[in-house]
C-alpha cells in the first residue's frame, strides 16, 4: 500500500482520470442533458485537456505541480463545474510538502477544498450536486487518514463513500442548479458532477494500487441494472 503521493503517482491518478472520463464522457454528457443543459462532459473534457497541456513532465512532477496544473485547466473552464472543481483542486495542491502528500495532509486539502466551495456555492448534502459525493468522500478520507491507513487505503475508502454519495442523487430533487428547474423530471438522474468526483477518487486509488482496474462507470452501471 502507498504511503506517500509522490509527484509521480499524483502524475498518473491525474491522468488515469483523464483517460477514464475520456471513456465515461458521453454517459456523462447524457446524464447531464436528462437534467441540466448537456455541457458538462465537454466542460470537463475541455479542462482535462488544458490540465494535460499544463502538466510537468512524470519525470519533474511533484505533487504540487501536478494538482497545480489540474487546478488552472479547470479554472480555466466554462460553466459551473469546472471552476468549483478547479478551486477545489488549487486547495489540495496547497496541502502537500515537497516530497508529497500522506493520508492526513492529503485529507486536509480535499476538505480545505470542500469548505471553499460550499462557501462560495452554498451547495450542502442533499442538494443534488457533486457535493454529495465530495463531502462523504472527504469525510471518509478523514477518518481513514485519522486511523492511521495508508494514503491508497484511504483513497480507497474516499472512492466507496463518493460513489454511495453519487448513487444517493437518484433519489434527490435538486435545489441548486439548471436542474432545479426540471423538479420532479430529474429524479432517478444521477448527478453528473457526483459521479466525476467518485471517479476521481477511485482514479486515485487504482493508480496507488488500492483498487484494481475496472470500467470507469462499473458502479454507475450495477447501480442502473
Amino acid at each position: 500500500m502507498t504511503n506517500l503521493i509522490t509527484g509521480q503517482s499524483a502524475f498518473d491518478w491525474i491522468n488515469r482520470f483523464t483517460l477514464r472520463f475520456a471513456e465515461a464522457q458521453d454517459r456523462l454528457t447524457d446524464l447531464d442533458r436528462l437534467a441540466g443543459d448537456g455541457d458538462f462532459g465537454t466542460n470537463i473534457a475541455s479542462a482535462l485537456r488544458r490540465t494535460s497541456d499544463a502538466l510537468p513532465t512524470r519525470d519533474s512532477a511533484t505533487f504540487v505541480t501536478v494538482f497545480a496544473a489540474a487546478s488552472k485547466g479547470f479554472l480555466a473552464t466554462g460553466g459551473t463545474s469546472g471552476p468549483l472543481f478547479g478551486m477545489w483542486l488549487r486547495d489540495i495542491s496547497k496541502s502537500a510538502t515537497p516530497t508529497g502528500a500522506t493520508a492526513v495532509e492529503l485529507a486536509s486539502g480535499v476538505a480545505a477544498g470542500l469548505a471553499t466551495i460550499q462557501k462560495l456555492g452554498g451547495a450542502k448534502v442533499g442538494d443534488n450536486t457533486m457535493i454529495d459525493a465530495l463531502a462523504p468522500a472527504a469525510a471518509a478520507l478523514t477518518e481513514s487518514a485519522n486511523d492511521g491507513g495508508a494514503v491508497s487505503e484511504a483513497l480507497a475508502s474516499a472512492a466507496s463513500a463518493a460513489w454511495v454519495g453519487a448513487e444517493s442523487t437518484g433519489a434527490l430533487i435538486a435545489s441548486r442548479g439548471r436542474a432545479s428547474y426540471v423538479g420532479e423530471l430529474a429524479r432517478g438522474v444521477l448527478d453528473p458532477g457526483a459521479v466525476t468526483i467518485a471517479m476521481l477518487f477511485e482514479a486515485g486509488a487504482i493508480a496507488t494500487g488500492a483498487l484494481e482496474e475496472r470500467a470507469p462507470l462499473a458502479r454507475l452501471d450495477a447501480f442502473a441494472s
